[in-house]
């Protein structure tokens, strides 16, 4: 019995048959433990390798098309970047905005059949380039443009042809609600959506452009850019001035509405002028922003700056005397004027009559360097810088002598921009102060702030009592819009032609302010070339065709800029030299 016992003790327990089978299949039959665990470790070695395989297998997916999509998520990347911020005028209308619109690519690599593809797209959208398209699908590249900015239609005829390796992307579009109305002022840009004229420009020059490139210029961190532009005053103003332009058959009209208290522009339109949303236009040399790029002779605007220098001596008075009985002699060159009166003239019938010969006598007795420095004081002699990046440089006199302090004291023989005058025609009526001009919303606290006294307080007072007197009396009046009580400068001015002054070619120009007692606005207004007609009895000068068109845009934009007509308020010595500081 004793002997059986241990073998009992060593027998294994038998083992389930579905266990053998499973071991007998994966193993064989008396296969050792150290096997069976070589046999695992390699079956996990396949399955690794299996998993391997498949993400190398996906990676040489993405490596084949991967010049694609690198390109297209470039270009989405671009599409964002150029996103600009709306431009709005003073009260919220919209004058510039973003759109999205679809623009058509290629992908050369994956286009199968060229020129199938090629003969599709230019028989569904006509205006492409049938020769430019040929090119660019035929490079190794992975991604090419072939049209920018196409129509909802075309987008969906190229999509129905199912062409592979042809897409569309979303870009940002810059449209201009309003077209021509702000053209000069607003710019454009290029098919980038690049600032390249205008506020455009001046907007990529404070940093959009810097923005654009790291990617931060997206549409919903941007804000509106306010500009100080009225878009109804502008509408106006234009409107006016394009009836002008045809009424008197001139070459080019022009007009600024600034406030004379903040240096803001409330309108600003050269025509002929252009459609942003047409590029192609602005490209035409007529159709230059003639108030800022432009420079030009003033004529008799300028002897409001000849006067106010006089006058600010303080050694000559509204009632100073001016030899004018007949032609003022310089070595071979005679100043005539208009309508010579034959004797002597006080301060303020040199300025209603606007007699070139007293402001000449009235330059000379102040002497060349205090003329030049008076004109410099004004900010008439060097380059005037605003906003918009297109703007020109004066054009003065090489030697200024006598003869040329004689000729600029009536504006000829110096050339500037218009907007450069009428700044300084600006601090002759409020007060004395010389505020830089600006596109951009400002407040009065703000423009004081900068501004710069160039006339004494008493100055300004009888300049704006000879400015009403203008209007009263003189070459002004038919610009008197009953209840305004405006006051203003007529200015007109031979234009040079082969080297000579042509006397049948002149620029009219015409300065209002209103209301004179206390100015808020000036008006410029300009004709380039008008024609004499047989209602102005064949005359071609100022008071003929910018005042009366100067008269017809202050009615239309009195009420639009919050200025209540008073009506029989008292003559400019009753109401303007009777709250003078130092009264005459």
């Amino acid at each position: 019995m004793s002997p059986a016992a241990p073998a009992k003790a060593t027998e294994r327990p038998i083992e389930p048959w579905r266990q053998r089978l499973i071991r007998s299949l994966l193993y064989g039959r008396n296969v050792d433990r150290a096997a069976k665990a070589r046999a695992r470790v390699g079956l996990a070695m396949l399955a690794f390798a299996a998993i391997y395989a498949l993400i190398g297998g996906r990676l040489v997916m993405f490596a084949i098309g991967a010049d694609a999509h690198s390109a297209r998520r470039a270009a989405a990347q671009e599409v964002v970047a150029t996103a600009r911020p709306d431009i709005v005028d003073r009260n919220g209308a919209i004058l510039a905005t973003d759109v999205k619109a679809s623009s058509l690519f290629g992908e050369p690599r994956r286009i199968i059949d060229k020129d199938e593809a090629i003969e599709l797209l230019t028989a569904t959208v006509p205006d492409l380039d049938e020769a430019e398209v040929r090119e660019r699908l035929r490079t190794r590249k992975g991604f090419v443009w072939l049209k920018r900015e196409i129509t909802a239609k075309q987008q969906q005829d190229i999509h129905k042809l199912g062409i592979p390796g042809i897409g569309f992307l979303r870009e940002n579009k810059r449209v201009y609600p309003t077209g021509n109305e702000v053209a000069h002022l607003i710019g454009l840009v290029n098919i980038d959506n690049q600032g390249i004229a205008g506020m455009e420009k001046w907007l990529d020059n404070q940093g959009l452009a810097d923005l654009h490139r790291a990617g931060f210029a997206i549409d919903r961190l941007q804000q509106p850019i306010e500009l100080s532009v009225d878009l109804r005053v502008e509408h106006a103003l234009r409107d006016e001035l394009l009836k002008a332009k045809e009424k008197f058959h001139a070459k080019a009209a022009s007009g600024l509405v600034t406030n004379v208290n903040t240096g803001e522009i409330v309108a600003m339109v050269s025509v002929p002028d252009f459609d942003p949303n047409n590029p192609k236009e602005a490209h035409d040399p007529d159709r230059i922003n003639r108030l800022t790029t432009g420079v030009y002779e003033m004529g008799s605007t300028f002897k409001a700056f000849t006067l106010a220098m006089a006058l600010d001596t303080g050694k000559y008075g509204l009632d100073s005397l001016w030899d004018a009985r007949g032609p003022l002699h310089y070595g071979k060159f005679a100043i005539h004027d208009d309508e010579p009166k034959g004797r002597f003239l006080t301060m303020k019938e040199v300025f209603t009559f606007s007699s070139n010969v007293g402001a000449a006598r009235i330059a000379l007795s102040q002497g060349v360097e205090a003329h030049k420095a008076f004109l410099r004081k004004m900010g008439q002699l060097e380059r005037l810088r605003t906003e918009l990046p297109e703007s020109a440089s004066p054009i003065l006199p090489r030697r200024w002598s006598e003869l040329n302090t004689i000729t600029i004291a009536f504006g000829h023989g110096m050339a500037v921009a218009p907007l450069q005058a009428v700044m300084g025609v600006s601090a002759l009526a409020n007060g004395g102060l010389l505020i830089p001009p600006t596109f951009l919303k400002r407040s009065e606290e703000e423009a004081r702030a900068i501004a710069k006294r160039v006339i004494k307080p008493e100055t300004s007072d009888k300049m704006r009592f000879l400015m009403r007197l203008n209007a009263e009396i003189g070459t002004a009046r038919k610009a008197d819009v009953k209840g305004y009580y405006i006051g203003g400068k007529t200015g007109t001015a031979e234009k040079v032609v082969n080297g000579r002054y042509a006397k049948k070619r002149v620029l009219t120009a015409f300065t209002a302010i209103l209301p004179a007692d206390k100015p808020k606005y000036q008006l410029l207004i300009m004709l380039d070339e008008p024609q004499p007609l047989k209602e102005t009895y064949g005359f071609i000068t100022s008071g003929w065709n910018a005042v009366p068109t100067a008269g017809n845009v202050i009615t239309r934009i009195g009420p639009l800029l919050g200025i209540e007509p008073r009506y029989d308020l008292p003559p400019a010595d009753r109401l303007i030299l009777a709250a003078a500081r130092t009264p005459q």
